[in-house]
């Protein structure tokens, strides 16, 4: 089905108004984790939202390794290396190695580290299910269409 222009063009435009949106979101979310690390006085500043995805991956996953940590995540090894470097400097997580294996190191979170990925999960369970109510206001084929223009956009900028 061909959409005349002006359609587009909307489309277009939305989806600029919610980048920004999102944008601000992100803003929000790392404000209130750095207002956690000032209370919890960290050694310093976590910087991104990929420190705490990663944070995030390893308390989910641990104890984990840095390999799957870069499949989980599908971000590259110097970065996992870069943001694990901080974390450990953070004390946020430890380097392990299991009896079996001496050569392999594995992930773990601190006490800190446990504190800050809780608050995250919180955050984030809120917001899911805020998503899920939003999207009740939609039928199951709507959902499929959704769906299908995320996979697209993925896709869209990932290629670029």
């Amino acid at each position: 089905m061909d959409y005349p222009e002006s359609i587009k063009a909307l489309i277009y435009n939305q989806l600029l108004h919610f980048f920004h949106l999102q944008e601000q979101r992100l803003e929000l979310e790392l404000k209130e984790i750095k207002e956690f690390v000032q209370l919890h006085e960290l050694k310093g500043v976590l910087g991104s939202l990929s420190t705490i995805h990663v944070l995030d991956c390893i308390g989910n996953h641990e104890p984990i390794n840095h390999s799957a940590i870069v499949d989980k995540l599908n971000l590259s090894k110097a970065s996992i290396t870069k943001i694990n470097k901080k974390l450990l400097a953070l004390d946020l997580i430890n380097r392990t190695q299991l009896n079996d294996n001496r050569k392999e190191v594995y992930f773990r979170l601190t006490s800190l580290g446990k504190k800050l990925f809780e608050m995250h999960r919180t955050l984030h369970e809120a917001e899911e299910m805020s998503f899920f109510r939003f999207l009740d206001s939609y039928s199951d084929s709507e959902h499929q269409t959704i769906l299908k223009f995320f996979q697209g956009m993925n896709r869209y900028v990932g290629e670029r």
